[in-house]
């Protein structure tokens, strides 16, 4: 056989997450921070797959107002802002993989696609991947499994229950959905980056680019399109054509690089319509890049203990067992996206308020060590029209590492999980994730302490929520420069370490434009200048035990952190020493451990 004559890889590890977009990142990434040894396999050669540079799909969340996504997502965000200011692509790239890189605990095997599985009993065994860029086999045995490919590659392989297409609305008892289930999905996009220059810029179609040459040539002549067709209103306010879109009428998977063909010839076609066929003031923009890999919404759906549907988000799903939420609209694509003449581009319905999405949907109803993060969850296909969005999906992620970290602990399965769903609920929100049902612990170090703060203070400091909800004031207390923030003890405590979130301006008000859902910038305009960190975020601080410094930082710009101390003291001390603007600075949480 071909096989013998290849290089072969043997790999063993506690966890194997398969895909790394932000769901499978994140997912390899909280496991390896709770010291899992943890392998990540991605197909491509970066990771962050639809937000990558590869892609440049826009990282879209919650919508609501103080609702945004925090934990490693946030992270993401902060670490990007600070070390790539102009929001270059390709070192977002390198800010995600250095999140990796810098974890000794995680070993990722990039190039390399998983294409086959062995099984043990009921339960996955090891997954293989052909890794390209050096023609070798490379095998992975772990005791737990995630499949964050968006493709649930590992749900054809091992026999995990999952679906694909739109259910008919009597199976949920979804308004949304259709009279009759079929198995279309929601298309595929492909995307293009301008960049404005000081002078006019020519543009010669490649021989395959379809030809628009008058703004009526679009199929869809609904105002969506062809209005932001005929003025290139989006790549004017930094929008992305997202509307070129199509598969979702055919197999998105298997037919994905005949689509790629179809889309590659289309957002030609739309840039040379936009320099060449009509007034659209774009004389002097430049083609900067075009994408080769489309960006896929929908595909195979993995089914769980649980099912997340259209009732549950209009509901705010409340579950006991919330491990994310998302807040995204329910936004349905048209499958036939382009070609489709008489409908719209996406039916968007605003969901009131965030809902929870159960661990139940994290993990296979059928393959005990099987979890799956992303777009690939356990919803229905009206349910995914929201859920898939990416920083819904990064949370998810998160969740299913904490999730398999915590069942490698108490030696159980991922169901089993559940028994303990309190504590992985509080680990979450230790590692920054906001749940919108669940409250913080908070620990007897802390609230055993003799605090310097008023009796409101400390109401608002140990108010279980670590994050303005409505407003800024409910949940915080302001601190300024050269002054602290004091636990005391009648006796010596031996202290693990200090939790701490500071304000990240989650109001989204500091950025500008399209910016404020997400610091993501896909065209590059004149006018541009590089973000800065928050000006809310603390700079610097130290701590003190009974006088003795034991932590310092004067760079600081990230919204959470937890500091490992392992001292003992009566008497803890943190000073704020640095504040980027005048007034003070807001502090979420200060929880000692």
């Amino acid at each position: 056989m071909a096989e013998e004559k290849l290089k072969r890889v043997e790999v063993d590890c506690d966890f194997c997450v398969v895909g790394g977009g932000l769901a499978g990142t994140f997912a390899a990434l909280s496991a390896a921070r709770r010291g899992v040894r943890t392998v990540l396999i991605q197909d491509r050669p970066m990771p962050g797959g639809n937000c990558s540079s590869e892609i440049r799909m826009w990282i879209r969340g919650a919508v609501q107002p103080f609702r945004k996504e925090t934990g490693l997502v946030s992270e993401f965000e902060q670490r990007n802002i600070y070390y790539n200011p102009a929001l270059n692509a390709s070192l977002g790239d390198a800010t995600l993989y250095a999140m990796l890189s810098e974890n000794p605990f995680v070993d990722a095997y990039f190039n390399c696609s998983v294409f086959d599985l062995k099984m043990k009993g009921d339960r996955i065994h090891s997954v293989t991947g052909w890794q390209m860029t050096t023609y070798t086999l490379i095998t992975v045995r772990a005791k737990l499994f995630a499949d964050c490919s968006g493709d649930s590659i590992l749900a054809p392989l091992s026999g995990a229950h999952y679906t694909v297409g739109r259910e008919d609305r009597r199976k949920y008892d979804e308004s949304l959905a259709f009279s009759a289930p079929d198995k279309k999905t929601m298309g595929l996009s492909l995307i293009l980056s301008a960049r404005e220059t000081s002078a006019r810029v020519n543009f010669t179609p490649p021989a395959f680019a379809r030809l628009y040459a008058d703004d009526n040539d679009i199929e869809d002549t609904s105002s969506m399109r062809r209005d932001k067709l005929c003025r290139s209103h989006d790549i004017r306010n930094n929008d992305n054509l997202w509307w070129i879109e199509l598969g979702g009428d055919g197999d998105s998977l298997h037919d994905a690089d005949k689509v790629r063909g179809e889309l590659m010839s289309c957002v030609y076609g739309v840039w040379d319509h936009i320099k060449n066929h009509g007034d659209h003031g774009m004389e002097n923009f430049d083609l900067d890049w075009a994408g080769c890999l489309p960006g896929k919404r929908e595909s195979l759906r993995y089914v769980g203990d649980y099912v997340l549907t259209q009732r549950d988000l209009e509901s705010g799903g409340d579950f006991y067992d919330e491990v994310a939420y998302g807040g995204w609209p329910m936004d349905d694509h048209d499958p036939e996206g382009l070609k489709r003449a008489d409908a719209v581009a996406s039916r968007q319905i605003r969901l009131p308020e965030v809902y929870g999405i159960p661990y139940r949907s994290l993990y296979s109803e059928n393959i005990p060590n099987l979890l799956f993060a992303g777009r690939n969850i356990s919803v229905s296909h009206v349910a995914l029209s929201s859920s898939r969005v990416m920083a819904t999906c990064a949370l998810e992620g998160q969740a299913a590492g904490e999730a398999a970290a915590l069942a490698l602990e108490r030696r159980v399965s991922p169901r089993r999980v559940l028994k303990y769903i309190g504590e992985l609920q509080q680990r979450l929100i230790f590692a920054g994730v906001f749940l919108p049902h669940t409250q913080r612990q908070y620990t007897k170090l802390s609230l055993s302490a003799q605090l310097n703060l008023s009796r409101e203070e400390r109401a608002r400091l140990f108010s279980g929520v670590e994050r303005p909800v409505t407003r800024y004031g409910e949940n915080d207390i302001t601190v300024r420069e050269g002054e602290s923030l004091v636990f005391e003890w009648e006796e010596k405590q031996f202290i693990k370490g200090i939790h701490l979130v500071f304000d990240e301006g989650l109001d989204r008000e500091w950025l500008p434009g399209k910016l404020k859902k997400f610091a993501y910038r896909l065209h590059s305009f004149l006018s541009d200048r590089p973000l800065e960190v928050y000006a809310g975020m603390i700079k610097g601080f130290c701590i003190f035990a009974d006088g003795k410094k034991v932590f310092e930082e004067d760079n600081n710009f990230l919204a959470l952190r937890n500091i490992s101390l392992n001292v003992e003291a009566k008497k803890l001390s943190v000073v704020w020493t640095k504040l980027r603007k005048e007034g003070g600075a807001r502090v979420f949480a200060a929880d000692v451990w």
